[in-house]
């Protein structure tokens, strides 16, 4: 869902960690390509002639992680009788004013309102939903322009319950319209959007500019040299126009990953959207320190937990890759198991004898339990709604429970 990266990426930013310049290590081709747009072409001049790993990636939580807000992007009820998030009933209001959301659809478009006040004296603040943030697996955040400035909207859907919930991290009781989405939020939502300022906390954008989704160029690097030359059928230096993250080392294929999926408490050292595949993460980013809780958090830290476990300790191949194909939708996670099995020997599991050849249809319950995150959590009304994540720390759980 992404949910965190919006509500909490901003509080780590620090402008003291941010340069404008780029690092010197980089070549002056890259340096140009990190402030140069202009040889990304965009997901459509892929499709000709990789249609399959085109049509297939339309249906991935990446592609998906943000959207305009339309009719088939946006998620939750509009309708009366399920549109409304109460928090205190204004009717029932005492010593503190009521307060209630309602998501309504008008002419096509999407709002959300608060509503505050006393019985029907009431307060009221509209806005439209103009963006999604979040692939809508666990839910999503609605985003609004105010002139050419990003906020988040204060009511979120979730879609375990398929229900409103206050947006993660908001103070449960208040209507705040204020939060600001900053270019680090954004970095992992979205292909690029061009910030107006070179602040690091700013949230004034080009709209224009905006490329919603991660795209094919995230991870491949500008793509029109590579269709020009494809176009002149120049084959013998077609892959030299584009970058292949197969080709990559080990840990520059992991980097690619940890962009977005190595946690969010670290330090820039370079501007939004400039991190170009293939280099060193640590040229844009000050490395994390080493967690040393005995269970680290589940949220946004699947490279670092990956990274702990003896299965990748051990091998000198295994990448995010081995199991994941970014270019297709996620399969259930129990079908992971054949990856598994490819080095090891379900005999040699501890609860073979007792549950029998059946415990090879899943050995990731087990070894890679789903677990509640203590990142995005909700509190609305009296209930709190927390998000869980399977853990990539790849290791013997005695508390998992076989099924």
């Amino acid at each position: 869902m992404g949910l965190v990266a919006l509500l909490y990426a901003a509080m780590k930013w620090s402008k003291a960690a941010y340069s404008e310049t780029i690092p010197q290590s980089a070549t002056a081709y890259e340096r140009k390509s990190e402030t140069d747009r202009s040889k990304y072409v965009g997901d459509a001049a892929c499709l000709s002639c990789h249609q399959s790993q085109s049509l297939s990636y339309l249906h991935t939580s990446h592609h998906l992680t943000s959207q305009v807000a339309n009719k088939d992007s946006i998620l939750g009820s509009f309708q009366d009788g399920s549109n409304v998030l109460m928090i205190v009933d204004p009717a029932k209001a005492t010593a503190q004013p009521g307060l209630f959301f309602k998501m309504e659809k008008k002419d096509g478009d999407y709002y959300e309102t608060a509503a505050t006040g006393f019985g029907t004296d009431l307060t009221t603040r509209t806005e439209k939903i103009d963006l999604i943030t979040g692939s809508g697996v666990r839910g999503v955040t609605y985003l609004y322009w105010q002139g050419d400035k990003l906020y988040e909207l204060p009511v979120s859907y979730w879609r375990d319950g398929r229900q409103w919930i206050n947006s993660p991290g908001y103070e449960n009781g208040s209507a705040n319209f204020s939060r600001p989405v900053n270019p680090g939020c954004l970095e992992c939502h979205a292909t690029y959007i061009k910030a107006l300022s070179p602040d690091p906390l700013t949230n004034s954008y080009d709209k224009d500019s905006l490329v919603t989704g991660i795209s094919c160029e995230t991870c491949h690097g500008p793509g029109a040299d590579h269709v020009a030359k494809h176009k002149a059928a120049s084959a013998a230096i077609v892959d030299e126009a584009i970058l292949n993250p197969a080709k990559f080392s080990r840990d520059r294929q992991v980097d690619l990953c940890a962009l977005c999926h190595n946690g969010i408490q670290r330090e820039a050292l370079a501007p939004a959207f400039s991190y170009v595949p293939g280099r060193p993460l640590s040229d844009y980013f000050k490395p994390i320190p080493s967690d040393t809780a005995e269970h680290p958090d589940v949220h946004g830290n699947q490279v670092g937990l990956l990274q702990r476990s003896r299965c990748y300790r051990s091998s000198e191949t295994m990448t995010c890759s081995t199991c994941h194909d970014v270019h297709a939708a996620e399969r259930p996670a129990a079908s992971y198991s054949e990856r598994c099995l490819t080095c090891h020997k379900w005999q040699s599991c501890g609860v073979a004898k007792r549950i029998g050849p059946k415990i090879k249809s899943n050995c990731i319950d087990c070894h890679m339990p789903v677990e509640p995150t203590n990142v995005i959590v909700s509190e609305t009304g009296g209930k709190e709604v927390r998000a869980t994540m399977r853990n990539h720390w790849i290791k013997v759980y005695p508390d998992a429970r076989m099924h």
